[in-house]
């Protein structure tokens, strides 16, 4: 669906190279799913358990080397400090600290290095609806541009992407430059509190080329629309700029933006992204990138035409006037 003041349209995804314009740029997400979905048996108790692995706890980037992880821990009530959750007779995670958002800080112990207990034990954690990770769901998780292992979800909108997409944008001149953001818990955790202010954001790590800052910055200079695939991209660029007086600049960091009412964005004028879930912050931003009233009524009109949801769900293309305040209701 492409999304513009005034006027939705229905095309396909095949369609994108005809939607962009020649000179604009496309900014993509490299980031890689990984197997950190961890299942093994909980002591005391011996009953089955499941380590979620979000980043390493110092923090940075995925880390094969790294011991103490922060984690997600299934079934919360039995995974207490000290409690270990075993893999075979090779290795173990070791709850070391519970935090005040019901997450854990865990070691990883044992002879076996992290990569192979990963490989050895550990999932794609792929969403509830689409199933058990059997390979092939799991090939399907992956985009065709993921490079950088660190996400334990999917940069979804980057899914809809194929060679022949990527051609035909290629035939057309469009540019496209990528960066990585690691997708963790955060971007997909329900808000919960009253208000949308009181939420608070999960960091999640990002690194810019040089190239790709250099990139963005000379389409804004010009006057070029820059085209985000995904709100991961977007928030990678948006906080880069917010932190630096509208300019990317290369790097790594770590994202924790919140966009919410009020947002000027410096970077993106056109995004794509699927559709999001009610009470989420996703769906947030996409009110506030291209407000209340067009989102509102493009998502009503998805719901009537039957448009996919979630995940492996369709996609949108959101079109704004670069400049624009973030002033929607949410």
């Amino acid at each position: 669906m492409v999304v513009r003041e005034g006027a939705l349209e229905h095309r396909r995804f095949v369609d994108l190279p005809e939607l962009l314009r020649p000179d604009d740029l496309l900014v993509i997400n490299e980031t890689r799913v990984v197997r950190a979905r961890l299942r093994g048996t909980r002591e005391p108790g011996a009953g089955a358990a499941e380590i979620l692995l979000l980043r390493p706890a110092a923090g940075g980037a995925f880390d094969l080397t790294a011991a103490d992880w922060h984690a997600l821990v299934k079934p919360g009530r039995k995974l207490r400090a000290g409690a270990i959750v075993r893999f075979g007779n090779e290795a173990l995670a070791r709850i070391l600290e519970v935090r005040e958002d019901g997450s854990r800080i865990v070691r990883i112990e044992g002879a076996l290095p992290l990569a192979d207990v990963l490989e050895r034990y550990g999932e794609l954690p792929l969403p509830p609806y689409v199933g058990t990770g059997t390979p092939e769901r799991a090939a399907r998780y992956q985009t065709m541009f993921a490079r950088v292992p660190g996400s334990v979800a999917a940069p979804t909108a980057s899914l809809h992407f194929t060679p022949r997409v990527m051609a035909a944008l290629a035939a057309r001149g469009t540019e496209v430059v990528p960066l990585v953001l690691d997708v963790g818990y955060g971007t997909f955790k329900p808000i919960e509190s009253e208000t949308i202010d009181e939420h608070s954001m999960h960091a999640e790590r990002y690194e810019i080329p040089e190239a790709t800052a250099l990139a963005v910055n000379a389409a804004l200079a010009e006057g070029r629309r820059v085209v985000v695939a995904g709100t991961t991209a977007l928030r990678a660029l948006e906080a880069s700029a917010a932190a630096h007086d509208g300019r990317v600049v290369p790097g790594s960091g770590d994202a924790s933006l919140f966009i919410t009412p009020g947002f000027r964005f410096a970077v993106a004028s056109v995004l794509l992204t699927n559709f999001h879930l009610p009470a989420s912050t996703l769906l947030v931003l996409v009110n506030v990138f291209a407000g209340y009233d067009l989102v509102m009524n493009a998502y009503r009109t998805a719901v009537r035409e039957r448009y996919r949801f979630f995940s492996f769900g369709d996609a949108m293309l959101l079109e704004r006037e670069p400049g624009a305040s973030g002033n929607a209701q949410v």
